[in-house]
C-alpha cells in the first residue's frame, strides 16, 4: 500500500525540513519553498495533506489555499495552515482544516496529520 502524499509549502528551510522529518514515516513527503513553484506543482498532483505557510514568496499562501479549495480534484485534500500571523489565521479558520500558530510542535503536527490520514475527508463535506 502506498503512503498518502503530504505537500509541505514553507519558505523557511529549517521549518520545512522539520515538518518533512516529522511526517516522513507515515506520508510520502514533498517540500516546496515558494508559492509560484507550489502553484505549478499543485496543478500536477493531488496531495492528501498540505502543510501551508501563509507568507510565501511569489504567490501567497492565501492564494494557494483558495486554489486548493476551488479545485474539485482536491476536494479531499486536507490543509493545515502553519503561520505566525494570528490575525490573518483567524480569518482563514473556516477555509483551512486546521490553523496552527508558529512555533509548531512536531509532535502536535504528526498527531494531527495522522488523524487526517486515518480519517480522510469525505467527498461533499468540509
Amino acid at each position: 500500500m502506498t503512503k498518502p502524499l503530504a505537500l509541505i509549502i514553507e519558505d523557511n528551510a529549517t521549518l520545512s525540513q522539520i515538518f518533512s522529518l516529522t511526517l516522513q514515516a507515515n506520508f510520502e513527503v514533498e517540500a516546496i519553498t515558494d508559492g509560484k513553484s507550489a502553484l505549478l506543482r499543485l496543478s500536477e498532483i493531488t496531495p492528501d495533506l498540505v502543510i501551508l505557510d501563509l507568507h510565501l514568496p511569489n504567490v501567497s499562501g492565501r492564494e494557494l489555499l483558495d486554489y486548493i479549495r476551488a479545485e474539485k480534484r482536491m476536494k479531499k485534500t486536507r490543509v493545515i495552515l502553519a503561520t505566525a500571523d494570528e490575525r490573518q489565521s483567524e480569518s482563514l479558520q473556516e477555509i483551512a482544516d486546521i490553523v496552527l500558530l508558529k512555533p509548531i510542535s512536531p509532535v502536535q503536527l504528526r498527531e494531527l496529520a495522522l488523524r487526517f490520514k486515518d480519517n480522510p475527508r469525505k467527498v461533499g463535506t468540509g
